[in-house]
C-alpha cells in the first residue's frame, strides 16, 4: 500500500464536492422535519432531480437549466407526497418509503435513453486572489458554483429558522400544530411549502449526482445518499450547521474509501454500500423511541398528521 499517492489537499478539495448532494438533500429534510413532517422518500426525490436535471442539462446544453428543472422535479415530486400526508391524512413513514420506490422507478423509466451519453460541462469558478492562495485555495475556492449555493443555503436556513419571524411560525407548527393553528396559523399550508422546499433542495442534491459528482447518468445512482441525508438530521439534531458538519464528515469517509482503495488497501466496498441501510434502521428505532427523540430534541410534532378540525 502507497499512501504517499494521496494527495491531501486533493483528498481535501474531493471532500466538498462529495458533502455537497446530501448536504443539500439534508438541510432540505431539516426544514421539512423542523415543520414536524417526516418525508422517508428523499431517495425519491434525489434520484428524480438526477434523471431530470441531467435530461434538461443535455437536451438544452445548460447546466443552469438542468438544475432549475431538477429542482422543479424534486419540489413536484415532494407535493404528491404533501398532498397524500397532509390533506388525505395517510401515513407519513409509509408514503415516504412509496415516493422512494416511486421515484427510482420512474427514473428508471425515464432514462433509459440517457444511459451512455456524456453530461454537459459544468465549469469552476475562479475567485481573484482567493483561488490563487497555496493549500487553502485549491481546498476552498476552486470549486463549482454548487458547492457555495449548498453553504449558503445552510446559512440561509440557519438565519431565517434563529432570527425570523417565518422560522418561529416553521417551528411553532413543528413543535404544537395545535397552538399554531388556534392563533391563526395555516398549518397544513406552511408544511406545504416546508415539503417543497425540501423537495427542490433533494432535486438539486441529485442533480448534482448525475452533473457534477459523476457526471453521467446511472440508474440508481443516488446509492443510499438519501438515507444518509436523512440520518444526518437526525443525527445533527435538527440543526444546519451541525448538518454541514455531519455531510462533510461522511463526504470525507467517502472519498478517504476510494483513495484507499486506490492505494491499494482492501477495504471491501460492500461496508459502504450497507451504512445507508444500516443508519436508516438505526434512525427509525429512535424516531419510534419517545425518550430518543426527546434526548435528540426532535421537533414534537415529527411525523403527527394535523387535523383542522381539532
Amino acid at each position: 500500500m502507497n499512501l504517499a499517492s494521496i494527495s491531501p489537499i486533493l483528498l481535501l478539495a474531493s471532500l466538498m464536492v462529495a458533502a455537497t448532494p446530501i448536504l443539500l438533500a439534508g438541510i432540505g429534510e431539516l426544514v421539512t422535519e423542523r415543520a414536524g413532517v417526516l418525508n422517508l422518500g428523499v431517495e425519491g426525490m434525489m434520484i428524480t432531480g438526477a434523471i431530470f436535471g441531467f435530461a434538461i442539462a443535455v437536451e438544452t446544453q445548460s447546466a443552469t437549466l438542468g438544475f432549475i428543472a431538477a429542482a422543479i422535479a424534486g419540489a413536484a415530486l415532494s407535493l404528491l407526497f404533501g398532498l397524500l400526508t397532509q390533506y388525505l391524512l395517510s401515513n407519513q413513514v409509509a408514503t415516504g418509503l412509496a415516493l422512494t420506490l416511486f421515484g427510482l422507478g420512474l427514473s428508471a423509466l425515464l432514462g433509459q435513453g440517457y444511459v451512455g451519453i456524456k453530461g454537459v460541462d459544468v465549469s469552476k469558478i475562479h475567485i481573484p486572489l482567493l483561488s490563487d492562495i497555496p493549500v487553502a485555495g485549491p481546498i476552498l475556492f476552486q470549486h463549482d458554483l454548487m458547492v457555495y449555493v449548498a453553504i449558503l443555503i445552510v446559512a440561509v436556513v440557519w438565519a431565517t429558522l434563529k432570527f425570523s419571524r417565518i422560522g418561529l411560525i416553521l417551528r411553532a407548527v413543528g413543535e404544537n400544530h395545535e397552538a399554531a393553528h388556534a392563533l391563526g396559523y395555516k398549518v397544513i399550508r406552511i408544511r406545504l411549502m416546508a415539503i417543497a422546499f425540501g423537495g427542490a433542495c433533494a432535486g438539486l442534491g441529485g442533480a448534482y449526482l448525475s452533473l457534477v459528482r459523476v457526471p453521467q447518468w446511472t440508474e440508481g445512482m443516488t446509492a443510499g445518499a438519501g438515507w444518509i441525508a436523512l440520518a444526518l438530521v437526525v443525527f445533527a439534531s435538527w440543526k444546519p450547521w451541525r448538518v454541514l458538519i455531519g455531510a462533510y464528515l461522511f463526504g470525507g469517509l467517502t472519498v478517504l474509501q476510494l483513495n484507499l482503495q486506490a492505494a491499494g488497501m482492501k477495504v471491501p466496498v460492500e461496508y459502504l454500500s450497507m451504512s445507508p441501510y444500516l443508519i436508516t434502521i438505526l434512525v427509525l428505532v429512535i424516531m419510534s423511541s419517545g425518550r430518543g427523540r426527546a434526548h435528540l430534541n426532535a421537533p414534537a410534532e415529527l411525523g403527527r398528521s394535523f387535523h383542522a378540525s381539532s
